[in-house]
């Protein structure tokens, strides 16, 4: 695998570990959370997230990608893990890319999705459930865990203003 390959996997992996920090521990009505102005719900924004990996993952693999729906935001979750776990496969058996560079996977889809990852933490803080913080250098993120159950921090912040 090319030293582009590996830097995109990693990136999933930062991804995935980071969507966990956002959603662990959060309470139930937090999927459901609705900010003004048509802001999309942390539920709608990861089926948003599973679709942009699956519209990056058809530039490996041809057709097209429509996510699924679920009632439960933990499906979602686990789904979107799912799609990230497939994507990173085909990075790494060395799938060709499809009319698309390494380098606009990551400036396009991927990125978009860590956007969105953004999102979905300051919708937390808005509905009163603020993410607490970590340093992430020293986070375990590696591209074989791109799975929901990611590690714990490593070097979280023991004292922060916004904590309840």
């Amino acid at each position: 695998m090319d030293e582009k390959r590996a830097m995109l996997r990693h990136f999933l992996a930062a991804l995935a570990y980071r969507t966990q920090k956002a959603v662990r521990g959060a309470p139930a009505e937090y999927a459901d959370f609705k900010a003004p102005h048509m802001v999309r719900t942390p539920h709608e924004l990861i089926r948003h997230m599973d679709s942009l990996m699956g519209y990056a993952r058809t530039f490996l693999i041809g057709g097209m990608y429509r996510p699924p729906v679920f009632e439960r935001f933990d499906d979602a979750v686990a789904h979107f893990h799912e799609v990230l776990e497939d994507l990173a496969r085909h990075l790494e058996t060395g799938t060709e890319f499809q009319g698309i560079t390494a380098e606009q996977m990551l400036h396009g889809p991927f990125s978009d999705a860590m956007t969105h990852l953004g999102q979905l933490a300051m919708l937390r803080r808005i509905a009163g459930f603020p993410v607490p913080p970590e340093n992430f250098i020293f986070a375990t993120i590696t591209p074989e865990n791109l799975g929901p159950r990611q590690a714990d921090p490593s070097r979280p912040d023991a004292d922060w203003p916004e904590r309840l």
